[in-house]
């Protein structure tokens, strides 16, 4: 396919309310990609939730944000698995690619991160990272939004579940035309 394409990724992680995880301790546990046109369509997609090493417990505030439950991380892959597999999905338009995008910088810190600690390679290395939230901002001429606020701020409805990675990453994806710069 010789049209440009973006690699679009979406992450969920550990995460509390009440400061028992500190940012530094997050780790991912579900990965939300798709391949996608310039245009938003949506080519192909990739999800896996992944089973954390830190910890393995999800607090109640994470299982109520993400609807992503004990039972589907104590079941998954580690990220020594999961990251290779976001590889050779990374890898199969790869030339095509202008870059990989997410909501903000978060995404591509937590990949590292996670990488890092684990000992694998990072599964996105050989793509420039772009920040679509700011590009979203650069373009409407307006502070930085969340998700959702910028699908309303184009005209769209959201489409499944926000905090589901894969769902958000589609819904990322639908906002490429005014996200890219």
């Amino acid at each position: 396919m010789s049209e440009i394409m973006i690699l679009v990724v979406d992450l969920e992680a550990t995460c509390s309310d009440d400061g028992s995880i500190e940012r530094e301790a997050m780790e991912i546990i579900e990965v939300g990609a798709c391949w996608a046109t310039r245009e938003g369509l949506v080519l192909e997609q990739f999800q896996s939730f992944v089973r954390p090493a830190t910890n393995p417990l999800l607090t109640s505030f994470c299982k109520s944000l993400t609807r992503i439950g004990q039972s589907d991380v104590d079941a998954a892959p580690d990220w020594r698995e999961v990251a290779p597999a976001l590889a050779a999905f990374a890898a199969r338009h790869a030339s095509a690619a202008q870059c990989w995008g997410s909501w903000g910088n978060y995404d591509a810190r937590q990949i590292e991160h996670d990488s890092a600690q684990h000992r694998v390679a990072n599964p996105l290395a050989g793509l420039a990272h772009q920040n679509l939230k700011a590009g979203f901002a650069k373009r409407r001429k307006i502070k930085q939004v969340g998700m959702t606020t910028a699908l309303r701020i184009a005209g769209l409805e959201l489409k499944g579940d926000h905090h589901r990675a894969l769902a958000d990453a589609m819904n990322i994806s639908r906002l490429l035309p005014w996200s890219l710069t």
